[in-house]
């Protein structure tokens, strides 16, 4: 994600690739015709000039469909096929949730037992912070990669391993909130998971998982990238797109279980049909990896164990993406009407959701339900528009929100709101949004509320420019940032050569690539600033 030093990669990727077709099975619209449509999915990527994909369909327990397209190796002329390696992204997360689920079931560990019983290097933050609450990503913890971007060295810019997780992990004096309170992704927490299983079991997580889930199922294409270094044959290389054409962009990292499952399309569906008819577990421990979670209050999230659980076009869903470097990936599972899809690419353009979405669609026909139309519109006056447009901030956590109108569409953001009524709105995934002269309550599909206070847009003269200027330390990130003015504008400089322009919003709070930097006073004096972004919320610096 975004953070201070997390520079943008300007990904724009180039068409695609060659097919390996395998025999198929009749569904739905049957073996000719649904094959043809997948083709057409991928039509993009049937060149042997670029990376690609592999695709996979499973229908009743049974694979039907299995093609490649596109290179995996752009410098050896190697192309994709259905048995080329991808790395998974965070699809990896539920092989790493089943895992902890296993030695539970074998009564070496409880759920809802405190983490830090298994990993006493996790500060105490004088709460219960729970296995359960990690796998459900609600346990509050900063996610280490975000902290280490805002450090200056993010993902991909040098090589991590467990330790320096621990190491980051052990360092964070707070956690984003309440273990229980909210629901914020975290790689940090699957980090940890792995390294549970580790010290719990009596080997390594790679061995742990090969023994009882890989081995059992027949995933004889599947391993953990725990060294970067390993030679692994039939494994695809990683790109991403540059003016000057194709470059890799490979994750030479060695923690995984948040990620780093190397695997094929075809050992994805094995995994999935475990769901249906169970080889590793039973029916109740499969049952188990897809109930959802709870947040404190009872209310349901949409996510179970490395798990979302939804619904795709009124039939319901069970799924996961991941990217990592150059990789994306989706894994999905149609329970009710057993099939399941997968999709790995090699290249940061390969917009694999959309494509196991279309390739679904192909296969489910007339088992896709019609959609609800849309709730009731309300048409708003000019003066009930300019009542709610403006700039607002996030209560809790400082982040600023715009609301704003064009070309006759209201926004909140990039997203498009939909009038109900004069202060209440809607957004395509169904939140709420009740916005007032004061501020508004956002309200999610969980139940989640945010609630934001309006405030004005500011634009800061040079000399309250001036009030921030300074080096800021933080031994959470470990490392120091230098806030300067250059040319009218505040700038941080990073370590070790990024400078970063930083927007104004309101009254002390800044923009930049997706964060908000917001400098804190002491009797009217700064003393500090925080950095909050989705995955670390509130990381504070300190001025010199």
């Amino acid at each position: 994600m975004p953070s201070v030093s997390f520079p943008r990669l300007i990904c724009v990727i180039a068409a695609v690739a060659l097919f390996i077709a395998v025999p198929v099975a009749r569904f739905g619209q049957g073996t000719t015709g649904s094959a043809a449509k997948v083709d057409t999915i991928f039509e993009k990527w049937t060149n042997s000039s670029s990376p690609g994909c592999a695709v996979a369909v499973g229908v009743d327990g049974k694979p039907v469909l299995a093609k490649a397209y596109g290179m995996a190796d752009l410098e050896h002329d190697i192309k994709n096929t259905p048995d080329t390696i991808f790395e998974a992204g965070s699809v990896s997360k539920q092989f790493t949730a089943a895992a902890v689920l296993l030695l539970a079931r074998d009564g070496k560990l409880s759920l809802d037992e405190p983490v830090r019983k298994y990993i006493p290097e996790l500060p105490d933050y004088g709460t219960a912070l729970t296995i359960r609450h990690m796998l459900n990503h609600t346990s509050g913890l900063r996610d280490w990669g975000n902290v280490a971007a805002i450090a200056g060295w993010p993902r991909t810019s040098r090589v991590y391993t467990h330790a320096h997780v621990l190491e980051i992990v052990s360092r964070q004096h707070s956690l984003n909130f309440p273990p229980g309170s909210h629901w914020s992704y975290s790689n940090t927490g699957y980090n940890l998971a792995a390294i549970l299983v580790s010290r719990v079991s009596g080997t390594s997580f790679s061995d742990f998982t090969k023994r009882r889930i890989f081995e059992p199922l027949g995933m004889t294409h599947t391993s953990w990238r725990d060294d970067h270094t390993r030679v692994v044959k039939g494994r695809a290389i990683a790109y991403s797109e540059q003016p000057d054409g194709f470059h890799t962009l490979m994750p030479f990292e060695n923690v995984h279980g948040n990620g780093g499952l190397l695997t094929t399309v075809g050992d994805l569906l094995k995994w999935n049909e475990n769901f249906a008819d169970p080889k590793v577990g039973d029916a109740s421990f499969v049952a188990q990896q897809q109930q959802p979670g709870k947040f404190n209050d009872g209310r349901s999230l949409d996510y179970a164990f490395g798990l979302f659980v939804g619904s795709y076009k009124g039939l319901r869903e069970i799924y996961h993406s991941g990217s990592t470097a150059g990789y994306n990936a989706f894994l999905t599972r149609y329970p009710d009407q057993h099939v399941s899809v997968a999709v790995l690419c090699n290249a940061t353009t390969g917009a694999a959701t959309q494509y196991a979405h279309a390739v679904a669609d192909t296969y489910l026909g007339n088992h896709i339900r019609t959609e609800p139309g849309p709730a009731a519109k309300y048409t708003l006056t000019e003066k009930e528009t300019n009542s709610v447009l403006g700039l607002y901030r996030d209560a809790e956590t400082g982040n600023p929100l715009t609301i704003s109108a064009a070309s006759g569409t209201l926004r909140s953001g990039n997203v498009p709101l939909t009038a109900l009524s004069a202060s209440r709105f809607v957004t395509p995934l169904g939140n709420i949004y009740e916005i007032d002269g004061k501020g508004a309550r956002v309200t999610d599909a969980l139940g989640t509320v945010v609630r934001y206070e309006r405030v004005e847009p500011v634009k800061p003269n040079s000399d309250q420019l001036q009030e921030y200027v300074g080096t800021y330390t933080s031994d959470e990130a470990e490392t120091s940032i230098t806030v300067a003015i250059e040319k009218g504008a505040l700038i941080l400089k990073q370590r070790p050569d990024i400078t970063t322009i930083l927007t104004p919003v309101y009254a002390d709070a800044f923009s930049t690539q997706g964060i908000v930097v917001i400098f804190r006073r002491d009797g009217g004096r700064v003393t500090q600033f925080s950095v909050s972004q989705d995955r670390v919320w509130d990381l504070r610096f300190t001025k010199k």
